[in-house]
């Protein structure tokens, strides 16, 4: 999962990507300040944004979770170090995926994102009809394999690299690529865009 983090202290933004590496994440951006965290919004493709609510001394972390939360596109969990009434009540406006207060732990952060992940998807699944192998590949150049469809199939089902790794009893490097091969059938280079690919193949 690509992740992209806006995180106004570097140190600790540092201590995020490593965590999130460790743990076999792909680092999108590292973000310090409202202006360039809204330009990498829109020149990156992040799977999952962990955002500070305090940015340089303002809350413009709600605001960017707030164009976040219009967009419906990105899970976005907040992570810091304000756990009073009134900055919940304007965190909860915004419909995050998660919350996590500082000082976080490894097992903490990784928790809360996959089960962040796994609940946009879910929530978001209605509007995503029934994948079909035959007519994913009747509009492809190069179709997608049995075995990469059901790759799909899990990623559809917001199903992270490991858990694909458990349920097809193949290694992460097999699972990547998969994926990778996926990516250049569908023209797409995340979760994201791909779930969106699909849907426009399905419904066209």
């Amino acid at each position: 999962m690509k992740v992209l983090i806006i995180e106004d202290e570097p140190l600790v933004a540092e201590d995020i990507a490593q965590t999130l590496l460790r743990n076999g994440y792909e680092i999108e951006g590292v973000c310090y300040k409202k202006e360039t965290a809204l330009k990498a919004l829109e020149s990156c493709k992040p799977e999952m944004v962990l955002l500070d609510i305090n940015l340089n001394n303002t809350m413009s972390g709600i605001d960017i979770a707030g164009i976040l939360q219009q967009q419906g596109l990105i899970p976005f969990v907040f992570i810091t170090s304000y756990s009073d009434k009134q900055t919940l009540e304007q965190a909860i406006r915004t419909e995050p995926s998660g919350y996590i207060v500082k000082p976080f732990t490894q097992a903490g952060i990784i928790s809360t994102i996959e089960l962040a992940f796994y609940n946009f998807r879910q929530r978001n699944k209605q509007d995503y009809p029934e994948l079909s192998l035959q007519k994913i590949n009747q509009q492809l150049l190069s179709p997608v394999s049995e075995r990469e469809f059901d790759l799909l199939l899990l990623i559809y089902d917001g199903k992270t690299n490991k858990d694909i790794c458990d349920s097809l009893f193949i290694s992460m490097n097999t699972v990547k690529k998969h994926i990778n091969h996926i990516y250049l059938k569908l023209d797409t280079n995340s979760r994201s865009t791909t779930l969106k690919r699909l849907r426009e193949l399905m419904i066209s």
